[in-house]
């Protein structure tokens, strides 16, 4: 089994891609050993001293680490990786349901909205997000109230120093010129 990875935009996140789908529907965002321990996968990479996050994708894996350099952790994480692949055990287990992340989990936004809301889901869904998953991340519609759409930054995206860059120049134009009523773009 080769896993290959990529470097993200976020220095503290590498992506690693097994060469297999690692998760069929949704997504799932882990920041704690207790939240990892919804998935075999999640729980053997927060074993590995100095992970901080883990995020899979469709066919990747984004995992984040503290401060020390990756040439420390990145054997073990692709150790794991490879060791779990290889196990054939499910990458979720059977609570696999609090972990995955539902688009519409916790949404908010003012009846009579619907449309607009729509139209920013679709065009995060068609041009935002295939592009933060090339970079090991997700970001996801959480709300929309007096102008200002609230978006959740999933992945690589999480704690990213160019996020603020993304939201601002990339997100926000781009619902802002398709959108007028799109007057700003916040991260929660």
């Amino acid at each position: 089994m080769f896993i290959q990875t990529e470097a993200t935009p976020n220095p503290a996140t590498l992506k690693f891609l097994p060469g297999k789908v690692v998760m069929e529907k949704g997504t799932a965002d882990f920041r704690s050993t207790e939240e990892a321990q919804a998935s075999p996968l999640a729980a053997r990479l927060f074993a590995i001293p100095g992970v901080t996050g883990v995020y899979f994708g469709y066919d990747f894996v984004t995992v984040s680490k503290e401060a020390q350099e990756w040439q420390h952790l990145k054997p073990a994480i692709l150790g794991s990786i490879m060791e779990h692949f290889m196990s054939g055990q499910p990458v979720m287990g059977g609570s696999a349901s609090m972990a995955e992340v539902t688009d519409e989990e916790g949404e908010f936004f003012e009846a009579g909205d619907e449309t607009i809301v729509a139209t920013i889901k679709e065009l995060l869904e068609s041009r935002v997000r295939p592009a933060v998953a090339q970079d090991g991340g997700d970001i996801t519609f959480k709300g929309f109230r007096e102008g200002t759409v609230y978006l959740n930054m999933k992945g690589a995206c999480a704690g990213c120093p160019s996020s603020t860059a993304t939201l601002k120049h990339g997100v926000q134009n781009l619902l802002k010129h398709f959108v007028p009523e799109v007057q700003a773009v916040e991260a929660i």
